[in-house]
């Protein structure tokens, strides 16, 4: 009988390790430490890097950085994170990415807007029509360079919510958009950007 304890136990862990969800119902992800950064991403170590708490993105105009989570978003989630972009105009969460479809959520201080939109990322290519994509939805908001902000994205039953400082919102339905309902999570930058706090939770 004694057994079946240590049987039972090395079974759960095998079944967490092998979750195709990048958080599950009984743990929220939070960024690891720097030496198992690449266990959970594919990243460019040139372009995105863990310094201590921050994760730390760097880009250009002409070739955006870009990580992406190597397990997908569950079906249900909320994410949380502060941001600041410290050089250049546009910092991208890329949501529900499948194979070169993504929803694109973004902070673009050309424009001042927050904005939900359709997106394109062809990894081996830097063409123009072959990153980024249309805006769907967009609302003003003052945005600056040095500057942190709060962020939080919520799916819960294929409505999409996009917050910035609990102040700017926009919503939508992932259904009546047309927009990826599955995919996997990135963070994209044309410049420097800076990530803490972040953390993925499941909801049910």
């Amino acid at each position: 009988m004694k057994i079946k304890y240590p049987i039972l136990l090395v079974l759960s862990l095998i079944i967490t390790s092998c979750c195709s969800s990048i958080a599950t119902t009984k743990k929220e992800y939070k960024i690891a430490p720097a030496s198992a950064l690449q266990s959970d991403w594919n990243l460019n170590p040139e372009e995105w890097s863990l310094e201590k708490d921050t994760l730390r993105g760097t880009g250009g105009p002409m070739h955006w950085g870009v990580i992406e989570s190597k397990k997908k978003l569950p079906e249900n989630y909320e994410i949380d994170f502060k941001v600041n972009m410290t050089k250049e105009s546009l910092f991208e969460i890329m949501l529900n990415i499948d194979k070169e479809q993504y929803i694109r959520t973004y902070l673009y201080q050309i424009d001042q807007n927050i904005v939900i939109g359709k997106g394109v990322y062809h990894k081996k290519s830097d063409e123009y029509e072959k990153r980024g994509g249309p805006t769907l939805f967009k609302k003003p908001m003052q945005l600056e360079n040095n500057k942190w902000y709060s962020v939080k994205i919520k799916v819960l039953h294929n409505q999409l919510f996009f917050s910035v400082n609990k102040v700017t919102f926009l919503e939508c339905s992932l259904e009546k958009s047309n927009l990826s309902q599955q995919g996997k999570l990135g963070f994209l930058t044309n410049g420097e950007a800076k990530i803490t706090d972040l953390t993925i939770r499941n909801i049910l």
